[in-house]
Order: structure tokens, then C-alpha cells, then sequence
């Protein structure tokens, strides 16, 4: 475990002997909350200050929004409402899936190919009913801090280049670098990352066929995979990395991604290095247009974000249930 307060480069881990090379594993105080650890009682504290205006933001879209959506497997719950009696209603839902719409991704949601789980966790323990790497840890002490949002979308709109949607554009990590120089924005420790892209409201805006055409296409704009990506959110001591896309990453992956060989199993994606390796939960699918129209004419880029997954023991992710003040 590092010192209080102090973390390793990550060029300092990429030295770490053997299966701990490149990754976080053993450093936090808790072992199986990753990232979010960056967050201190100061930082949150000092989170208030983005409360200006007094408004609150729900960034999760409705369970049932992306319905179709990219994924080839996970579909829109159905919703029952009973009753007992007159005076008496009840509800259940069947078939929900938990990454169906806006979403975290907790740690174990993916496993290394060449090191394995976080932690170095025992794959027999990531099944239902064991708790280990379970979103249940960021329910019972959810994450909650500094939310910084880049406009992604706009700064290319300034340019004259609008971002390609349609044809799933590789977002390079120089992008985000000068949107965050255009808004004049620093990163801290501890930050929840937002990357507005505009996909999400692109998406369900496209009528049903166009969405399936999207979907059989396997194209989806995000974050382009680099060595450099890694180091950057790591190195800023991110908590947390949340875009308003599918993947959070782009798909597919970039032809010359690093992670072809470490995660063939992801085709060279970099969900492997930022979950299982690195311990930095993924968030995806969140609904930020309104929150960024909101920013772009206050003039002001940052948020109190507030994370809760649903407390559900040994669960591999779970709607974000994020909210931001501002």
C-alpha cells in the first residue's frame, strides 16, 4: 500500500514486478474501491464550492431509452404494475439488464486476459452472491466529488468540424487535452472525468431502422485506445471516467491499438486497463446535454457529481443513478 496521499507515476507501475506491472493492484487503503480512493474528505469538501446556481442535474437516461441500442445482447426491461387489492399498487421489472442504459462499470464487469480480475481476485469469486469487486462498495460509500465536464462536442463545433457520429470517430486524448485548454480548466485529484460528445442525443435521435443499422455496423464514437490515454487519467489521479457514448471507448478499436496482444478477448479495447489493471470505473451511456448547455452558458465547467449504484452484492455494474449540482 502506497503512503497516505502519495501514488506512483504510471510509469512507476509499468516497472512493477511481474503480474502487478502496470497496474494499481494493492496500493489503496481499500483494496477492492480503486480510484474513487483519490477522493479525500478535503476534496469533497472543497467539491461545494461548484454550487452556484442551486440546480440539480439527473445524468441517467430512462432504463428503457435505448431500446434498440448498440449492445447485441442486453434489452429494455419490462415493467409489471400489480395490485392486491384497490388501494394498493406494486411494481417489478423482468429482464432488466444492468448496463442497459446510462451505467457505472464496476471492477469486476472485466477481467485482464494476461493478469486476471483486480486484484488479483480468484475468478471463482466473481460469481453472484460474492461480494468481492461488487458495485455494492461505491452504494454503501458512493462516489461523490468534483465533476468536471469537457465539451468534446462543442470545442470541434467551434472548429468547423463537427464530431463523425456515423461513422464512430476515434476521439484521441490531444482532443480532450486542448477542449480542456479552450475552457480553461484544470484537472485535481479525485475529479469525476465527463466527456460530452453528443452521441447519446445523435443516437436517440435516429429513427429504429437507423438504430439497428448503427447497432449491425459495430461503429460507435469514443475515446481512441492509447498507452497515452492510460497514463494521462491515471497520472491525473481521475476517480472516475464517464462519457455520454456507448463504450466510453471507441468501437473498434483503433488499427493500432496497444492492447491488441494484453486483451485479445477485447480486440484490442481498453476497458481491460482501466477496470481490471488500473481499478477506474467506466461510466457509460450518461445523459449530459443538458448539463453541458446548462455549463456552456454559465461559463463554468464544473459540478458536485454524485454516483450511487444500486446495492446489489457482487454486481459486475449498475445504473450510475449520478446526479450533479451546480
Amino acid at each position: 500500500m502506497s503512503k497516505a496521499g502519495t501514488y506512483p507515476t504510471f510509469a512507476d507501475l509499468l516497472q512493477r514486478e511481474g503480474t502487478l506491472a502496470g497496474t494499481s493492484w494493492g496500493l489503496f487503503p481499500d483494496a477492492t474501491r480503486g480510484t474513487p480512493s483519490f477522493i479525500t474528505p478535503q476534496s469533497l469538501l472543497a467539491a461545494r464550492a461548484c454550487i452556484q446556481a442551486g440546480i440539480a442535474f439527473g445524468l441517467d437516461y430512462p432504463a428503457d431509452a435505448f431500446d434498440p441500442g448498440m449492445s447485441l445482447k442486453r434489452k429494455a426491461p419490462h415493467h409489471t404494475i400489480y395490485s392486491s387489492h384497490p388501494a394498493h399498487r406494486d411494481d417489478y421489472l423482468d429482464g432488466y439488464y444492468l448496463q442497459g442504459s446510462t451505467q457505472i462499470d464496476g471492477l469486476r464487469h472485466r477481467r485482464a486476459d494476461d493478469v486476471g480480475f483486480y486484484n488479483g481476485t480468484p475468478d471463482d469469486h466473481v460469481k453472484a452472491g460474492f461480494p468481492t469487486l461488487g458495485v455494492q462498495e461505491w452504494a454503501e460509500e458512493p462516489i461523490v466529488g468534483r465533476g468536471v465536464l469537457v465539451d468534446l462536442d462543442g470545442h470541434r463545433r467551434t472548429q468547423g468540424s463537427p464530431i463523425d457520429h456515423e461513422n464512430g470517430e476515434p476521439l484521441p486524448l490531444e482532443l480532450i487535452e486542448s477542449a480542456l485548454d479552450a475552457q480553461k480548466v484544470s484537472l485535481r485529484r479525485g475529479d469525476i472525468l465527463m466527456l460530452h460528445t453528443g452521441w447519446c442525443e445523435w443516437f436517440l435521435g435516429l429513427d429504429v431502422e437507423e438504430k439497428h443499422r448503427m447497432r449491425e455496423s459495430r461503429r460507435a464514437t469514443g475515446v481512441a485506445q492509447s498507452q497515452q490515454f492510460v497514463a494521462w487519467a491515471w497520472d491525473n489521479q481521475l476517480a472516475v471516467v464517464a462519457a455520454d457514448n456507448f463504450a466510453f471507448e471507441c468501437l473498434p478499436a483503433v488499427p493500432g491499438s496497444p492492447f491488441k496482444h494484453t486483451a485479445p478477448n477485447d480486440h484490442g479495447m481498453m476497458h481491460q486497463q482501466l477496470l481490471a489493471k488500473l481499478g477506474m470505473p467506466l461510466g457509460e451511456l450518461w445523459k449530459l446535454g443538458p448539463l453541458c448547455r446548462h455549463m456552456r452558458t454559465a461559463g463554468s465547467w464544473e459540478a458536485l457529481v454524485s454516483i450511487k449504484p444500486l446495492n446489489i452484492v457482487g454486481a459486475t455494474g449498475s445504473p450510475a443513478n449520478a446526479t450533479a449540482l451546480v
